[in-house]
């Protein structure tokens, strides 16, 4: 198994026990390749909840730019929903899950077809 496989396989894990839902896999193997290298960098690979820059940084570079949504307040309150439910205390909040539901939660799985 190879790094990315082993970190899907942790994504997979949060997915199911954070969110309790079985994820799917080609959805979140795309989502994954999608951010490219960071997903190997410590601090890129996650995301801080309390961090209001780094939530801006989510609504713009991944809701605005890469899904194609019109900027709103409910692209912040969804970024802030998927935290909430993460657990805005746990600090392994994965880029890749926040990424994969915001994903599904907004409908925009066919970007990654």
């Amino acid at each position: 198994m190879n790094k990315r496989e082993e970190l899907i396989v942790k994504y997979v894990a949060d997915i199911k026990e954070k969110f309790g839902e079985n994820p799917d896999m080609d959805l979140l193997t795309k989502v994954t390749v999608g951010l490219g290298p960071s997903i190997y960098n410590l601090d890129a690979s996650r995301v801080s909840g309390s961090d209001e820059k780094e939530l801006d940084t989510v609504k713009n570079n991944y809701l605005i730019n890469k899904l194609g949504l019109a900027d709103s307040d409910e692209l912040m309150q969804a970024v802030n929903g998927i935290i909430d439910q993460y657990g805005r205390a746990d600090k392994n909040k994965y880029r890749a899950v926040i990424y994969y539901m915001l994903c599904k939660h907004f409908g925009k799985e066919s970007v990654y077809n």
